[in-house]
């Protein structure tokens, strides 16, 4: 067996470690993936097919840059079952989350909490691709990336004409103090779910993947509290707006991201 490292430049975030993984899922050769979002790199285990691993990797146009390859006579970890459990329990806090600050940030008036609903049911999105990065198919995989990719774009592009309306019109000033009990209670539920991701005990990318989500969370939940609070001083409504609309950025992103891994081939 042989162990290939790579740097690549463009991976910063889990949809191009899941387009990578199903990209190079159609060649037997690979034994095992292993990355590390933080340097961009990559280690791949394989048999053989060095130059079809190469051609696959350029095809993506991340800048994959080749390292070093050299043979390997380890043994591979395998910890599927363990970190399975633990995703299908922050997807469970993440889509309670979702459920709960979606309904009170429509009672509220705030987009501010309303995108970080949304944000959260996009993660949950990532950790449902990750259960199936461990288990799934690639087939199954692209229709659930596309179903969701798709679901999440409508509500990113809805979300950024509720936010012109609103910002035109004369809405409501959102109320300061559910958005800062709600986004305290999203704070908790991703600093949990954090804390649950944290005690695996592989440095696999899907979990990698998804501790990079929640802290993402954790910093759009207190940009939410301080635009409260922002209302709550001034009693106007940009501050939840402009979180909101910031917001929002990330969840377009994320789901032209996964829509491409759907369809990519």
């Amino acid at each position: 067996m042989e162990r290939s490292f790579f740097h690549i430049k463009d991976m910063d975030c889990p949809s191009e470690e899941q387009i990578i993984r199903m990209k190079l899922a159609g060649i037997k050769a690979v034994k095992k993936l292993e990355f590390d979002l933080e340097k961009r790199n990559l280690t791949v285990y394989h048999d053989a097919e060095f130059a079809l691993i190469k051609n696959y990797l350029d095809s993506l146009n991340f800048g994959a840059k080749h390292i070093e390859t050299a043979a390997y006579d380890g043994k591979i970890e395998n910890s599927e079952s363990n970190d399975k459990k633990l995703l299908w329990t922050v997807l469970i806090i993440n889509f309670s989350v979702f459920a709960v600050e979606i309904c009170f940030g429509i009672i509220a008036h705030s987009m501010g909490l309303v995108a970080d609903a949304l944000d959260e049911l996009s993660d949950a999105f990532v950790y449902g691709l990750s259960i199936y990065a461990i288990t799934g198919t690639v087939l199954i995989k692209k229709r659930v990336a596309k179903i969701s990719g798709i679901l999440q774009l409508l509500l990113a592009i809805w979300g950024f004409s509720e936010i012109i309306n609103r910002f035109i019109g004369n809405e409501f000033i959102p109320n300061s103090v559910i958005m800062i009990v709600l986004s305290c209670v999203a704070l908790a539920g991703n600093v949990t779910s954090l804390t649950i991701l944290n005690k695996s005990r592989t440095k696999e990318a899907h979990i990698r993947a998804s501790q990079i989500c929640t802290s993402n969370d954790i910093i759009a939940n207190i940009g939410v509290i301080v635009a409260a609070m922002l209302v709550a001083v001034f009693q106007t409504k940009i501050p939840d707006l402009v979180v909101g609309f910031i917001v929002f950025i990330f969840v377009f992103r994320g789901s032209v991201k996964i829509i491409r891994l759907g369809f990519e081939r």
